[in-house]
């Protein structure tokens, strides 16, 4: 098994392997890419590496690496908060004191944090940095390492994942989505940056609309001022957030279009199909009426109110 389930990054993988090997354990990973880079493959892996009790570290095969694998290892801790955008240091102060708990079965104990930690998350964790247990590893996941404190960075192994080659990534994409056309394959690998997660999630909502949203751009698209009406009269009766979220994602496809009109890539064959068919004059526009109903339904105006008005946008 080893490394293989994160591809690319030969070189990190590597090193990792030969550190592994040698016994070589760092008290602290910083994990760091962007979104949909795999981070949390990483982690888990790494996880499984460092207590696995196999071969090719991570086997995959023996109890330990099962464990792990299906989030079952008493002594893997995932710190968590899911309350907040960052970690509470009450939460990491809580944690820190649990590290110096002897570990169950193992002769590690992993804290995985997976959310980013805010100023005083990272100045609690450093307290237990500065002399860890040596039993004692944590892996601190992040998208912009930039963000880390320079005395908790000074004190990691960083780890930093790299974009798939072009060559992998297609193949990748092509095996995972095989009724996907050439034209959303390219556009995934141009808008992910090379980056596998972004590029399936592009590929999976790109391929996904609700019906109102299928409605929506057909009726832009031919003009069809009857068909919007009929589309957003069934939405007045719709909760705030609900209606939020879906113009959010109208939003967004009316801005592919724009930025495909401009030689932008485009995933959403309904953004393609907008963009084909309506000028830069008119999405531009609609974006402009669609932003003002958004801000509208967060300020609390009613949807009924809302779809009212955007029953015009055609006028």
């Amino acid at each position: 098994m080893g490394f293989d389930t994160l591809l690319g990054n030969t070189r990190l993988k590597d090193n990792l392997i030969s550190s592994l090997n040698r016994g070589h354990i760092s008290h602290f990973y910083l994990i760091s890419g962007p979104a949909g880079s795999g981070k949390h493959t990483l982690a888990r892996l790494l996880s499984a590496a460092i207590l696995c009790s196999g071969e090719d570290k991570p086997c995959g095969r023996c109890v330990p690496c099962r464990k792990v694998m299906e989030n079952l290892h008493p002594d893997v801790i995932t710190v968590e908060d899911p309350e907040h955008k960052t970690v509470a240091v009450k939460i990491v102060r809580q944690f820190r004191e649990d590290v110096f708990v002897l570990p169950n079965e193992s002769d590690y104990k992993i804290y995985i944090f997976p959310q980013e930690l805010g100023v005083e998350g990272q100045n609690a964790l450093l307290k237990v940095l500065e002399e860890p247990p040596k039993y004692g590893v944590f892996l601190l996941l992040t998208d912009n390492p930039e963000k880390i404190l320079p005395t908790v960075r000074s004190r990691c192994t960083e780890l930093k994942l790299q974009a798939l080659p072009e060559a992998l990534l297609k193949s990748t994409l092509q095996s995972d989505f095989p009724d996907a056309g050439s034209q959303d394959i390219l556009a995934a690998m141009v808008r992910s940056g090379g980056y596998l997660g972004q590029a399936r999630q592009l590929l999976q909502e790109g391929t996904a609309a609700p019906p109102q949203t299928v409605d929506f751009v057909k009726a832009l698209s031919a003009g069809d001022s009857l068909l919007l009406v009929q589309t957003l009269a069934p939405m007045e009766k719709w909760k705030r957030d609900e209606l939020a979220q879906i113009l959010g994602n109208w939003l967004e496809i009316l801005e592919t279009a724009l930025a495909c009109r401009s030689g932008g890539q485009a995933v959403s064959p309904l953004a393609r199909r907008l963009a084909s068919r309506c000028s830069s004059r008119d999405l531009h526009g609609w974006i402009l009426k669609l932003r003002k109903a958004r801000d509208y339904t967060l300020s609390n105006v009613s949807p009924g109110a809302v779809c009212g008005c955007l029953s015009h946008m055609l006028n």
